[in-house]
């Protein structure tokens, strides 16, 4: 009996889902994309701009023989289910699985499912649909624009400055960076005083004079008022109010690489790189399983059945005092509601009972994941919050007390979220109307420039502007490090001379495109492709006829920057030595090329790791052609032996193969022994 052939994305999905379809089911996996633009045709988009932008798809390397697996079982099977990811990119994935497989409308069905859990992939095989060719319209947009701007704004910017590439939404966040780096170095600190009286048990700052607001701007001002003071304070007023604090809604993809930034210390590619294992399965005691719901989401939306297992748990555990409600956000504008918030696929999998089958890293993640979502379902803790002015020859000083009445959701999130009791004296029983203070103190203060983003500011600015997409953060913040176009100092982005450079370029000709409305409003544009309520040809159109005469334009007026000098001749025609830089690095060159093409020989240190144990000359530090480290036999090409990893120069007690160093442990090159 032929079986039904299902195909995923990732590999590591395909046990699982087999094991929960039963034997009537194949699943295979498509790693990933299978196809992209070809480099054919002008500048090399891959794109028919003369007819209707037609793209030009080709299988992308490595993927042939995926490709011919796939269409040799889907020739056998009694109907294919494309089950990829369900976001637009899984969705144009599966349309491209389509028309690269050959189906037919009747072969196939698309299959969509939030989360790896039994249940849910069972049933979603009950819900099949067609392939929504919208969706896919929105994806081939974006892959288009993106095409189209990083092939020609990325040429420009070799051929004029000293920057590699330049980008849709990457160039916009660089501006953001670059605008707030001139805002630090514009901004004039300014001077200013605090006047803090300091009691037994608290202290109190001075806000106001006659009950208006006052700055004290200079140490005079500050002495002059000191003078007016006495340590007798008068009891003004008590104010004791409750109030309600309200948890946050389970986390989005932008929140989540926020909240593992600045309470785990993980950067956004990391913290995605693990939500995906967690999404894509955990193999427990008894089963395999998805711990979290689709990570790739801009929803705060839970499913009716989640919150109501939430609800029964948080009575059962805690209490029915603790049960509280769902949150209501208002939407915002470019929110895509397709699916989830993150959370655990199921409540009762607590990060303690499965804390044995995760690493140190995955368990942080997914603790913060399980108690976001269980805290937003629980009762808001309720707070005494204190504040008590006191006089003093008409000076009005302020202090401040917080008491946790009910605890609510703090029961369960307390160790992600600051917040202390602050216990003020009890104002209502003292005998007099006037406390004495112990001192009262002066202090100098400046105001602060605006901060410098972090990578987790940085994702919150992009999200709250519009900017980007939840997939495309941590890529974006990813290559402004790889490009150089940023540096971090304490966690900080400071742009480079280049990053700077680069922006100041594409805004003398760019900047009705490269800006924050403009590429907010094409993520709006391409949401009303996705909703059929936009043409995505007439989108490329409209674009690319404003594009594209800019970008001669700046071809032809935007200067070329001069390369560095070394101070050195050509040895073949006595024209200066410049520095350039290449596909792997800085390199010396002659500054008459093309007419003279001398190439300075590099001068390379060779660094010795230990001797080779095939034929005992030494195995030294390499670089592949693409930059990446590895470590080879000096004897090459007579000895071939190479290692990605560090060799130690000892031999593996089990299969006396070569050891090496990988992160922190000594392990086989060979075979599974780890020391």
């Amino acid at each position: 009996m032929p079986k039904s052939l299902v195909i995923v994305e990732s590999p590591s999905k395909t046990k699982p889902i087999e094991k929960y379809l039963g034997g009537n089911y194949k699943v295979l996996s498509s790693k990933g994309h299978v196809r992209d633009l070809s480099t054919k045709g002008k500048y090399g988009f891959g794109v028919d701009i003369e007819n209707d932008f037609k793209p030009d798809y080709v299988p992308m390397k490595g993927k042939s023989s995926v490709i011919n697996e796939l269409k040799k079982e889907a020739k056998k099977a009694e109907h294919v289910y494309l089950a990829t990811d369900p976001d637009r990119e899984g969705e144009a994935i599966s349309w491209h699985l389509y028309d690269t497989l050959g189906l037919k409308e009747d072969d196939y069905d698309r299959v969509v499912f939030n989360e790896i859990t039994k249940d849910t992939v069972v049933n979603a095989f009950k819900h099949t649909r067609k392939i929504d060719k919208n969706l896919v319209n929105s994806q081939e947009t974006r892959r288009i624009l993106d095409r189209i701007i990083g092939f020609r704004l990325s040429k420009l910017i070799q051929s004029k400055t000293g920057g590699t590439s330049a980008g849709r939404v990457q160039s916009v966040a660089l501006k953001l960076i670059v605008d707030r780096e001139r805002e630090i170095e514009a901004f004039k600190a300014e001077e200013y005083w605090t006047i803090t009286g300091i009691f037994p048990s608290f202290e109190a700052e001075m806000f106001q004079y006659n009950h208006k607001d006052i700055e004290i701007k200079t140490e005079i001002e500050a002495n002059e008022i000191l003078a007016k003071l006495s340590n007798s304070f008068k009891i003004e007023s008590v104010d004791k109010k409750k109030k309600q604090k309200q948890s946050k809604p389970p986390f989005i993809t932008s929140t989540l690489q926020q909240d593992a930034s600045n309470k785990l210390g993980f950067n956004a590619r990391k913290t995605m790189q693990i939500a995906q294992k967690l999404y894509e399965g955990i193999e427990l005691a008894d089963e395999t399983v998805g711990l979290i719901s689709y990570m790739r989401t801009d929803s705060t939306r839970l499913s009716s059945q989640f919150v109501a297992s939430v609800y029964s748990f948080i009575e059962a555990k805690y209490g029915k005092e603790y049960v509280g409600s769902v949150k209501v956000t208002k939407k915002k504008e470019n929110v895509q509601d397709a699916h989830e918030a993150i959370r655990p696929t199921s409540i009762q999998r607590t990060p303690e009972s499965v804390k044995p089958f995760l690493t140190s890293d995955e368990f942080k993640l997914y603790r913060m994941i399980y108690y976001r979502a269980l805290a937003s379902l629980m009762k808001s803790a309720t707070t005494e919050n204190t504040t008590v002015i006191l006089d003093n020859n008409n000076y009005q000083f302020k202090a401040t007390g917080q008491v946790i009445l009910f605890d609510g959701y703090l029961k369960v999130f307390k160790d992600y979220e600051e917040m202390k009791d602050t216990e003020l004296p009890p104002f209502d029983t003292y005998q007099s109307s006037v406390i004495v203070s112990k001192t009262i103190e002066k202090k100098q203060h400046f105001t602060n420039p605006p901060a410098r983003y972090t990578e987790a500011k940085l994702i919150k600015e992009m999200e709250e502007l519009g900017i980007g997409r939840p997939s495309t953060y941590a890529t974006t913040v990813d290559i402004l490090k790889k490009r150089d176009y940023v540096t971090l100092v304490d966690k900080k982005f400071v742009p480079t001379e280049t990053g700077i450079e680069i922006t100041d370029k594409l805004q003398q000709s760019f900047s009705h495109l490269i800006n924050v409305k403009y590429t907010a409003d094409m993520e709006t544009d391409l949401d009303k492709i996705a909703e059929g309520d936009m043409n995505w040809v007439e989108t490329l159109r409209s674009f690319y006829n404003d594009f594209e005469p800019a970008v001669q334009n700046a071809f032809h007026e935007m200067p070329k920057k001069e390369a560095e000098k070394t101070g050195e001749d050509c040895p073949d025609c006595g024209s200066p030595l410049v520095i350039r830089k290449g596909k792997y690095g800085e390199f010396v060159a002659c500054s008459n090329y093309p007419t003279c093409k001398y190439i300075k020989a590099q001068e390379r240190t060779v660094i010795e790791v230990c001797d080779c144990p095939n034929c005992g000359s030494k195995i030294v530090e390499k670089k592949s052609k693409k930059g990446k480290v590895f470590y080879g036999c000096s004897n090459y090409p007579k000895c071939k032996t190479a290692y990605w990893d560090k060799p130690i120069g000892e031999k593996c007690p089990e299969c006396g193969e070569m050891l090496v160093q990988k992160k922190s442990k000594i392990k086989c090159s060979s075979c599974d022994y780890t020391r």
